[in-house]
């Protein structure tokens, strides 16, 4: 039974009023708007759909390596639903407010299941001023000539934190890609010891409004000794100085270490996300 406003692709025209649902909740829509300003041209790795008329405007889903819905009601999740009958290829996770994203995986997980892991409690945490706590000072910026080192390091928390690993079946061109752009953006962290990275963090996505952590890591053999706290209090200062008036990030709910981590560096929780690993 199809719904009584169906989604449809958005284009250029539609730039007013995709801004205007972006500025609804703009911290956590900042995945879709990093992708949409950086990628007006139009769009070039996904595709952008809406729900509502042109004039009204109600909701977005971002369509590509990832699904995001931004302020996706039940009318608007249940009209995504039913225009993406086939999963994209590319599509590797639906990632968004819990709210949005556990109904929408509910409507797709026939056509599209079943998927490898569904995180469905990961509560949405953002920091506004520097932490309280000492920062680690060898924590840094990485240098563009720095990328082989800090390679490693991206591939080991990726295969940890995703469960599989990003250069498997011919990915590792585009995962260094990405590792590449983000350090010549003077978007990633680390710490090094000995030519080797021991602590990371990237901001994988910069609005106007937010700076996004993800790719927290610490080395295994460091691990416990206080590195991830004193570094991401390093990045937190940094960032807000630097790049954007908040930082954010989401973390599993059952990861307590993480989650004593960035309570000491000031994060509060303002939503709660899921993600659907597929």
């Amino acid at each position: 039974m199809l719904t009584a406003t169906p989604a449809r692709r958005l284009n250029s025209f539609d730039r007013a009023a995709i801004e205007r649902v972006l500025e609804r909740d703009p911290v956590a829509s900042a995945a879709v708007a990093d992708r949409v300003h950086s990628g007006f041209g139009w769009l070039a790795d996904g595709a952008l759909f809406g729900y509502g008329t042109r004039r009204q405007l109600e909701a977005l889903c971002w369509v590509g390596a990832n699904l995001l819905p931004v302020n996706a009601s039940s009318a608007a999740v249940a009209a995504f639903a039913e225009t993406l009958p086939v999963r994209p290829p590319s599509c590797s996770s639906i990632v968004g407010p819990a709210a949005a994203t556990l109904p929408l995986w509910e409507r797709l997980r026939e056509r599209w299941g079943p998927a490898r892991d569904v995180r469905d409690t990961q509560p949405f945490l953002v920091a506004d001023r520097p932490p309280a706590v000492a920062v680690d000072p060898s924590v840094r910026v990485v240098r563009p000539d720095e990328v082989d080192v800090l390679y490693p390091a991206a591939v080991a928390m990726y295969t940890e934190e995703v469960g599989i690993c990003p250069v498997a079946e011919g990915g590792g061109q585009g995962y260094r890609r990405r590792v590449t752009d983000l350090v010549r953006g003077g978007r990633a962290y680390a710490r090094f010891v000995g030519g080797e990275v021991v602590f990371k963090a990237e901001l994988a996505v910069v609005t106007r409004h937010t700076a996004q952590v993800q790719g927290v890591w610490v080395a295994p053999d460091w691990r416990g000794q206080g590195l991830g706290t004193a570094g991401m209090a390093a990045v937190v200062r940094d960032a807000l100085r630097r790049v954007a008036p908040t930082v954010s990030l989401y973390v599993n709910d059952y990861n307590e270490a993480a989650r004593r981590v960035y309570a000491r560096c000031g994060f509060r929780q303002t939503d709660t996300f899921a993600t659907v690993l597929l």
